[in-house]
């Protein structure tokens, strides 16, 4: 996939190292939601699929994109959060096209380069 156009959705993971940014996590879902159209993963409280940290992951259509990564910039609470498009082909998702928000952390792309989909 080589046109942006063809993008239909994205994913944002925002990852937590301690209570302390879980509670910020948790502030910046409540804020997501009073804000925005999305859907939200359930919070995962260990490292799971290629996330090396816990997290919970929001989902966002394309057409929120030029609103939502904006605010998310200016609100995201000293988080990292990986953003990468909904492709069907988790591998590039991950490891070719993503986009970070705070430190870049090691992915286990592996996980997903064995047909894993739990991402």
């Amino acid at each position: 996939m080589t046109d942006p156009a063809a993008i239909r959705a994205y994913h944002a993971h925002v990852y937590y190292r301690d209570a302390d940014e879980r509670a910020r996590a948790a502030e910046l879902r409540d804020a997501v939601e009073g804000n925005f159209e999305v859907a939200f993963g359930r919070w995962r409280d260990e490292p799971v699929g290629p996330h090396p940290l816990p997290m919970y992951q929001i989902s966002f259509a394309a057409h929120n994109l030029a609103e939502f990564i904006p605010w998310l910039m200016l609100n995201r609470r000293d988080l990292t959060i990986l953003i990468h498009r909904v492709s069907g082909d988790d591998v590039a998702d991950h490891r070719d096209h993503p986009f970070w928000m705070g430190e870049s952390l090691d992915l286990d792309i592996g996980f997903l380069e064995a047909g894993n989909t739990n991402a």
